[in-house]
């Protein structure tokens, strides 16, 4: 079947990906335009993958202050260039990551950042709890891990649905980065954040 210039266009409108990208995919995807989305995300997402090891020197410190003036959050957001340092959706995303921060007091970016020794605290805290309500040991090994992942979610900024649910398709952080970093081609970082409480150390 023929694609359309329009249709290729509109499909770049959409997805930010290149135009060749965008002509390639919907004849892929035999012109359905959701299913040529769905290629694009895939491809974009593995080519955004190859990019993690890439150096991050440019980027924006964003900051979010609810309206009470009592909770605040700035963040380090980085990329490659100073091109996409400049990007709206680039700058649109530090700011909704400011503002997940503040509503949501993470402690770490990534659960990799969770000391080895917090861990296992919580595990043992964990199994404890399920011995005690008598689950048996083949059983316990499974709740722990379920706990674990759950209790890294809350405390890793990464792992976590954006607060926005409705905005975002209750998306994780890290898959709204995922996104950008396919769109704009760059290796995209949360480098560091800091969340503020009047009256909190």
């Amino acid at each position: 079947m023929s694609i359309s210039a329009a249709d290729v266009k509109a499909l770049r409108d959409r997805t930010g990906a290149a135009m060749m990208d965008c002509k390639a995919a919907l004849a892929e995807a035999d012109g359905d335009t959701d299913r040529a989305i769905e290629l694009l995300r895939v491809k974009g997402q593995a080519s955004a993958a190859k990019r993690e090891g890439r150096g991050t020197n440019e980027g924006v410190v964003s900051s979010y202050i609810h309206a009470n003036d009592r909770v605040g959050a700035m963040v380090e957001v980085q990329c490659e260039t100073d091109f996409v340092s400049r990007n709206e959706d680039f700058k649109a995303f530090a700011y909704q990551v400011a503002l997940h921060v503040a509503a949501t007091a993470p402690r770490y970016v990534s659960s990799e950042e969770i000391p080895a020794e917090e861990r296992e605290a919580e595990q043992r805290v964990f199994e404890e709890k399920a011995r005690e309500e008598g689950k048996p040991d083949n059983v316990v090994e499974k709740i722990v891990s379920g706990q674990l992942s759950k209790w890294a979610s809350e405390v890793a900024l990464l792992d976590q649905a954006h607060v926005n649910a409705e905005k975002h398709d209750s998306k994780t952080i890290e898959e709204l980065r995922q996104e950008l970093a396919a769109k704009t081609g760059e290796n995209i970082r949360i480098a560091r954040f800091a969340y503020f409480r009047v009256g909190e150390e």
